[in-house]
């Protein structure tokens, strides 16, 4: 037997802190919510720098009651690789420690959808997954996930993606949560970007993906995980999802000061 796959992070020091202390603390500071949790189907979470976005993504990391199996959706900021990438084995390594690949899962969600290519070269400098793991690992005790990059913007394969990733999880019989990693509206200022962003946030909330694709297409919403969003909303209403919140919003603005040219980030849990 080989050793396995290790995918080392990328972005530690720079997105969030490269020390494993200082890591858990920041995450247990996001993640510290007093509220009921929810059994969640999926949710939206940003993966910007945490110092901008953690906030929002802890409000949700902490309302959520986690599973220990994750499908776990995010963009291809790189271009690199296929255009849906899947990695089937290994471990993902963080400050934290290392998270394993769900290589049962992966492997039958590769059976029904055959437009995931088995590709490293996607995730290896991508950071919009790899943000999320921290969460996860201070959250989970053991926990096991399949990370998949999508980098199409074609909604028939988003749509098959969802399906798939549907039946997969109905085949499972257990609750898997899916996690679709999306920042919003991109480098408008901060009066334009919420109101783009409440386009977008609307039909999410309706829990309509195809809605979604529609407003961000044709009013030019900067969404760069629109995709991971609309495979995560089309596979919860086939799992059965019958509502979704907006945990908190915000945008980089309200960190930064600076109002002229902001991210929008947006927490959302769908149950």
């Amino acid at each position: 037997m080989g050793t396995a796959t290790v995918r080392h992070p990328a972005v530690a020091g720079q997105f969030y802190p490269r020390n494993p202390v200082e890591l858990a603390n920041e995450v247990r500071t996001y993640t510290a919510v007093d509220a009921t949790p929810l059994p969640a189907i999926g949710c939206i979470v940003p993966h910007a720098g945490y110092m901008y976005s953690g906030h929002v993504a802890g409000a949700v990391y902490g309302r959520l009651e986690l599973t220990p199996r994750i499908v776990l959706l995010c963009p291809n900021h790189t271009g690199m690789g296929a255009p849906l990438s899947i990695m089937s084995e290994g471990e993902w390594e963080t400050p934290l420690g290392n998270a394993q690949i769900d290589s049962q899962l992966a492997n039958q969600l590769k059976t029904r959808c055959s437009l995931l290519s088995e590709d490293t070269l996607a995730h290896r400098r991508e950071h919009a997954a790899e943000v999320q793991i921290p969460f996860l690992q201070a959250r989970l005790e053991n926990f096991a996930f399949v990370p998949i990059a999508v980098g199409t913007g074609k909604f028939e394969t988003l749509q098959a993606l969802g399906q798939a990733i549907a039946e997969t999880i109905s085949a499972a019989g257990t609750r898997i949560l899916i996690i679709a990693s999306s920042d919003m509206n991109h480098y408008e200022s901060d009066d334009i970007t919420r109101q783009k962003d409440s386009l977008a946030i609307s039909p999410v909330l309706a829990l309509d993906p195809r809605g979604l694709y529609d407003v961000v297409t044709s009013q030019n919403i900067t969404m760069c995980g629109f995709g991971p969003a609309v495979a995560m909303l089309t596979a919860a209403r086939r799992l059965g999802a019958t509502s979704a919140e907006l945990i908190k919003y915000a945008t980089s603005g309200d960190i930064s000061g600076d109002r002229n040219m902001v991210v929008g980030y947006a927490g959302i849990v769908v149950v």
